[in-house]
């Protein structure tokens, strides 16, 4: 039986709304995008301009493309080769209002309205602030002055250059260094002032020698150590933490071993680790206390013994591959002392955790399990035997083999032949296992 037309059609629509709309539908076209006007992008980035200005050869830019290009050393318009200065470029407002005007119109957005660069001399002036404020004793305003100096620096690199020029990271660690004197347990007003002036001090890195001499002071060591353990932010221990690493990896052996001294100071690393507060917190005490041990034997005891290496041990389990690298370093280090490979032998997990990283990690990560492997097994004792034989049981002879088949050079290659020869004269009484029962660990085969 044939349907008539109209009753055919009446039955399709019907059926049309049953059927998903990606079925029945065409495909979509994507709407064309709109191209940028040509007098609207940037010559250096070539991208949308937010902060047009104007050089004297007429040629307008992007404000932060072309104050990047003069920060990169280059002293003549990219366009005309004519010379530029910074002092030379002017705010282009009409143009900025035409772009504004134009993305409202086809982007449904609106480029926000750039805020006015810092000039030098008010940048001199909130440095000076914070020197006042320090001079004078007043810890808020000392915190509040460090503050505004901080935000004013993260709003472009512009902002942070001028206040790098006017001296802003030696005020900071001055002021860090006259304040250290204040107890900042808990989360009193100093405690507080403390953390905005370190938060500051992370934005104006590299720090100069003077400021690093302000901040390895025995009184500013001694705060930083507080902060790190006792702050009453987490944001201002993380920033004792990177304030730290920044002086521990431009120091002396004399400035670490003072350090190392610090009462509570591998204290608060290791509670760092234990107890992350952020990642960048933890990557930054792992560094300092790889420094520490690398740097003199007793600083890798007083690590050990304030428990650096069950910490750290844990820590590696589920490390990622930049966590790794940090915590195998500082656990080489540690291991350097007795008290570090007393502990390292009577935790259960120590051998096994090296074995799994000694691949799939990175170079730097093998290396650094290779030389803390060879660390425990290398005595005649009855601690580095069993040590051997926990490491044959895990595969560590089977990774060895492939490591030196794959290729490593220089030390590694010496200890990981070592190890082999170690691990060969315990073979006949140790059966091997394929796998440890570690998440994510297979054979190397």
């Amino acid at each position: 039986m044939v349907l008539s037309m109209s009753r055919a059609t009446r039955a399709a629509s019907r059926l049309v709304p049953e059927i998903p709309l990606l079925r029945r539908g065409g495909k979509q076209q994507a709407p064309e995008e709109v191209a940028v006007p040509a007098h609207f992008v940037c010559p250096i980035s070539l991208d949308l301009m937010r902060d047009p200005v104007t050089a004297p050869t007429g040629i307008t830019y992007d404000r932060e493309s072309v104050e990047g290009w003069l920060a990169r050393g280059s002293a003549r318009c990219p366009v005309t080769g004519r010379p530029l200065r910074l002092a030379d470029l002017v705010p282009n407002y009409a143009t900025r209002r035409m772009i504004q005007d134009w993305c409202v119109a086809n982007r449904a957005e609106r480029v926000p309205t750039p805020k006015v660069p810092l000039g030098d001399a008010d940048a001199a002036e909130a440095v000076a602030a914070v020197s006042r404020a320090a001079g004078r004793g007043d810890v808020p305003a000392c915190g509040a002055a460090a503050a505004r100096a901080r935000a004013l620096g993260k709003e472009s690199d512009r902002n942070r250059r001028c206040l790098a020029a006017a001296g802003a990271a030696r005020a900071l660690a001055a002021a860090f260094g006259r304040l250290a004197g204040e107890r900042v347990e808990g989360a009193g007003a100093a405690s507080g002032a403390l953390g905005e002036i370190l938060a500051a001090a992370t934005v104006f890195f590299p720090l100069d020698d003077e400021a690093r001499r302000c901040i390895a002071s025995p009184a500013s060591l001694k705060s930083l150590a507080s902060v790190m353990t006792h702050g009453g932010e987490l944001a201002a221990r993380a920033s004792a933490a990177i304030v730290l690493r920044e002086l521990a990896s431009s120091a002396d052996g004399r400035t670490l071993e003072a350090v190392a001294r610090t009462p509570g100071m591998c204290d608060a690393l290791v509670r760092l680790v234990r107890s992350p507060v952020s990642a960048p917190a933890t990557k930054a005490a792992l560094v300092t206390a790889y420094y520490l041990a690398s740097a003199s034997d007793r600083a890798a005891a007083r690590l050990a013994e304030v428990g650096a290496v069950p910490a750290l041990v844990e820590l590696l389990v589920d490390a990622d591959k930049g966590t790794s690298e940090k915590a195998l370093a500082a656990l080489d280090g540690v291991l350097c002392a007795d008290a570090g490979l007393a502990a390292a032998r009577a935790h259960a997990l120590a051998v096994p955790v090296l074995v799994k990283k000694m691949f799939r990690v990175s170079d730097m990560a093998t290396e650094f399990a290779v030389s803390a492997l060879w660390r425990l097994c290398r005595a005649g004792d009855a601690g580095a035997a069993a040590c051997r034989a926990e490491a044959l049981r895990v595969g560590a002879f089977q990774k060895l083999l492939l490591l030196l088949q794959v290729g490593c050079g220089g030390v590694t290659k010496e200890r990981a032949s070592e190890l082999l020869k170690m691990l060969n004269g315990s073979r006949g009484s140790v059966e091997c296992i394929e796998t440890v029962d570690f998440k994510g660990l297979k054979r190397p085969f």
